[in-house]
């Protein structure tokens, strides 16, 4: 399976494990299993870690660089494809960044695992949910 992580996702896997459900940490853990991130993610994290409601250490492309090594995570790419897709998309709300994972996840047909159940709803995107 190729699973697209949301970035809450990607940040409990590293912070806060204990917030995924046992089922979903399951398919997580099994290294038949390609994970995927989006730069999106990376630029949500940038954004969480300005405001102060996030922090990495010893600085946030040093974290970045080792999650991504440590949980083998491929990086999906940001393509014309993918920004086209999101104008697609019928959110229920104007985040970009989730349109952009929700388009990435559509574009290179991923599955995508997350605990937002507004994006979890979308039509032509699989999902794996968080619950």
């Amino acid at each position: 399976m190729r699973l697209l992580l949301d970035t809450h996702i990607w940040l409990w896997i590293a912070f806060e494990p204990s917030r995924l459900a046992p089922r979903v940490r399951e398919i997580l853990a099994n290294p038949e299993n390609e994970l995927w991130l989006s730069p999106i993610s990376v630029w949500e994290l940038t954004l969480l870690c300005r405001k102060g409601r996030f922090r990495v250490s010893p600085d946030i492309p040093s974290w970045v660089t080792k999650t991504i090594h440590e949980l083998h995570l491929t990086e999906a790419p940001l393509t014309v494809e993918v920004a086209l897709a999101v104008s697609a998309l019928k959110l229920a709300h104007n985040d970009p960044a989730d349109g952009f994972i929700a388009a990435t996840a559509k574009a290179f047909e991923l599955t995508l695992v997350t605990g937002d159940e507004k994006l979890a709803r979308l039509p032509g995107i699989s999902v794996l949910r968080n619950r």
